[in-house]
């Protein structure tokens, strides 16, 4: 097809109206009188009225094209890939529509690649932090435990007390540190794998929220790498904290099973639910993780009520 440019296209479209418009002129049995008639000023005024109806007619179908880059780049997420422009046709709006086109792949995969290094290195923050609370702030307090038990034992009654009170707060501030350890680096899923990562996860948001919440994971779930069950114990984890802090929520439902090649995760609640809400930054972690290993994330109203996050990820993806 022979490549045409905008500004001919647009030449051409007015030519047609104009062209036609001067025919209908000297073939049709009208004549202009001075001073003009009213029905001759009508015929004018309307012929006028046609020939800006089909220009504008026109000109719509030829700029066809350039509203839909306009729409897709109001609306695009670089954080739900894939979405592109069909292209018909050669000519300078159809090299635009192929130009953008590829202007989003690429913008995709250093989204992709950018939100990669920054979530690595947030793991690996997460876990040098967890190994300072662990090393350093987890054998203080238990060296203060100890010494305190040592004081209680050698206290007279009074004193004794208030030492045996010093040891709760302490022992539950140990407590209290622990469990941010394993939100920062859940060694459940190094040493035991996912099944019983999100069992413990599960276990221990419903004993600090009060939630009541059911697990459903198929005992035959394929072998994943680590990066694949690290992504779905986060996911899991911010769709319980949601569930606690957004939602409303009494019962949370937290389901794994087998999808032909793939792993389903699914966390439901039977809250307020999402509606038109503004996502936050911790829906837009999930899809950032959710990307990194090319997984499709849905989060949608859940039936009869609340909000369901589901996490596919591909095809499985084998220990190494």
């Amino acid at each position: 097809m022979t490549s045409v440019s905008l500004y001919w296209r647009i030449f051409g479209l007015n030519a047609v109206v104009l062209g036609t418009a001067t025919a209908l002129l000297l073939l049709a049995p009208v004549t202009v009188s001075v001073p003009v008639l009213l029905t001759e000023a009508v015929i004018l005024v309307g012929g006028l009225g046609v020939m800006l109806v089909a220009n504008a007619a026109l000109l719509r179908i030829g700029l066809a094209p350039l509203d839909r880059v306009t729409r897709l780049m109001t609306t695009v997420d670089l954080l739900r890939p894939g979405q592109r422009l069909p292209v018909h046709g050669g000519g300078e709006v159809a090299e635009l529509v192929r130009t953008f086109n590829a202007m989003l792949e690429r913008l995709e995969r250093e989204r992709a690649a950018s939100s990669a290094r920054v979530l690595f290195a947030q793991e690996a923050e997460r876990r040098r932090i967890a190994q300072e609370l662990h090393d350093e702030v987890g054998q203080s307090m238990t060296a203060i435990l100890l010494a305190l038990k040592r004081a209680c034992d050698e206290a007279s009654d009074p004193l004794r007390g208030e030492l045996q009170q010093a040891q709760e707060i302490t022992r539950g501030s140990l407590d209290e540190v622990r469990r941010l350890v394993r939100r920062l680096r859940p060694g459940v899923l190094d040493d035991l794998g996912l099944v019983s990562a999100v069992t413990s996860l599960a276990t221990e948001f419903a004993t600090h929220t009060g939630l009541r919440v059911v697990r459903r994971f198929d005992t035959d779930l394929p072998p994943l790498d680590h990066e694949t069950e690290l992504v779905i114990y986060r996911v899991a984890q911010e769709g319980l904290t949601n569930a606690a802090r957004h939602s409303g929520a009494r019962n949370v439902e937290v389901s794994l099973r087998g999808d032909g090649d793939g792993v389903v995760l699914e966390v439901s609640d039977d809250g307020r639910g999402i509606g038109a809400a503004h996502e936050g930054a911790g829906i837009r972690g999930m899809r950032e993780r959710a990307l990194l290993i090319g997984a499709t994330l849905d989060i949608s109203p859940a039936t009869p009520a609340g909000t369901r996050i589901r996490l596919a990820t591909p095809a499985v993806r084998k220990q190494s």
